[in-house]
């Protein structure tokens, strides 16, 4: 398993206040997905070449 990068607890009170449970799947995909987003945003820093810091801006 590779790093999680999310906090579980916040995730399953949050997923539990929905009156739901998380499966034992859901916060390894959840963390996969959040790593995905970092890439992306890291290539299109690097790409346009003009800073060094990721912004909420580099979301998409």
């Amino acid at each position: 398993m590779a790093d999680i990068l999310v906090v579980v607890s916040k995730v399953k009170k949050m997923v539990k206040q929905q009156g739901l449970r998380t499966g034992e799947d859901f916060i390894e995909a959840l963390s996969k997905k959040v790593e995905q987003i970092i890439n992306k945003a890291v290539e299109k820093v690097k790409q346009e070449a003009k800073k060094k810091t990721l912004g909420g801006e580099d979301l998409e």
